[in-house]
């Protein structure tokens, strides 16, 4: 076997972690591999970032380029000159990506302009609205990747119709799966729902941090209206992401949704203690993507308060639906009242997607 292969791994926000971890653990099994985790800090805040890294059996990041948040632009150009430092001083033999988010983008850019070979983990993921920024980052992403790991079919369509060849395609299903059976028995051991006093499948967990919902008064007041009514008829367990804090303090309304019978608003929690939540949970409102993933293959009912998800899987085959403020009271009064139907998970959502990584990148750097 050749020398060891340097493979940096690129991580930016928490979901980012979640995506490499089994990645990364299983590069670390191989003789021939040489992982690094690039932290960028595009996202920081300790229990959202760095216990993340403890919960997954992860070491402290090889390399934490620390830009910080800012206007997409700024954010995007600190990233990609910081990052091309690094592969000026050391390029890597393969540069991995994950998910969508600008430091995506931004590593992307600066590896294909240096010819560094790049791999995107979760391509092809589409919600056809190119008002969201992660909307343009997975275009480009994959536009530029040199190998495009996609999670399902419709990963391998989108691709195809974008004409991207289909030798640069493999689907190897979702790699959160691997994250969450990686750490199943920490999740089952932890007593965070037991500690908060609440009954197994009895009560809703709700998740908020898009720009969408929660930059825009009129849009965030509605969505406490309509938790505030659902949580007379179920418990709501609300972890609060300090953008969302700190825009429901500004417009007044955080001591009223606090206040509300049968609401518990907590600070934000760590990736363990947030899925023992959602193991349990009766149902889950959210706008965030992984968890439709995760509440898929759990078979727990997920309302997804966007107009469009990039994973219409979750939909065709899971339990998610997509909702309004104004239909959401509705939709969950419907979802208390009857079974959820039992569904199968997708296919290769197994947790062995890792392992399937790791032998297409074997491939890939020992037989170009």
């Amino acid at each position: 076997m050749k020398s060891k292969k340097l493979i940096h791994l690129i991580a930016a926000a928490r979901p980012n972690f979640m995506k490499i971890a089994p990645l990364y653990h299983a590069l670390r099994k191989q003789p021939w591999a040489e992982p690094m985790v690039i932290h960028t800090g595009q996202h920081y805040d300790v229990n959202m970032s760095d216990e993340i890294f403890e919960d997954l059996g992860m070491p402290e990041p090889d390399i934490h380029l620390g830009v910080g948040s800012g206007p997409h632009a700024e954010q995007t150009g600190r990233v990609m000159i910081a990052y091309e430092k690094i592969l000026l001083a050391q390029p890597p033999d393969l540069m991995v990506v994950v998910g969508d988010v600008n430091s995506t983008i931004a590593t992307t850019l600066a590896a294909a302009k240096l010819g560094v070979k790049v791999a995107h983990l979760e391509a092809g993921l589409r919600s056809f609205d190119r008002t969201m920024p992660e909307e343009i980052n997975r275009i480009v992403t994959d536009a530029l990747a040199d190998i495009l790991w996609t999670p399902s079919p419709d990963g391998d369509r989108h691709l195809a119709r974008e004409g991207i060849p289909p030798e640069k395609i493999e689907r190897v299903g979702n790699i959160m799966i691997d994250s969450l059976e990686m750490v199943r028995p920490k999740i089952q051991a932890d007593r965070t729902r037991e500690n908060l006093s609440l009954t197994p499948g009895g009560y809703g967990l709700a998740t908020l941090h898009r720009p969408s919902n929660v930059d825009h008064r009129d849009t965030l007041d509605a969505i406490c209206r309509m938790l505030m009514q659902i949580s007379e008829k179920i418990d709501i367990v609300f972890p609060v992401h300090p953008r969302t804090e700190k825009n429901l303090k500004k417009w007044g309304l955080y001591d009223a949704l606090k206040a509300a019978p049968g609401m518990t608003l907590l600070a934000p929690v760590r990736y363990i203690a947030f899925m023992n939540l959602v193991f349990d949970s009766g149902l889950v409102i959210t706008d965030s993507g992984g968890i439709q993933e995760e509440t898929t293959y759990l078979g727990i009912p997920c309302f997804t308060l966007r107009p469009n998800t990039e994973r219409p899987i979750t939909i065709e085959q899971g339990t998610n639906r997509l909702c309004t403020p104004q239909d959401l009271a509705s939709l969950v009064d419907e979802a208390l009242t009857k079974d959820v139907e039992k569904i199968r998970a997708p296919e290769l959502w197994d947790g062995k997607t890792a392992d399937r990584v790791v032998g297409s990148i074997q491939r890939f750097l020992f037989n170009p």
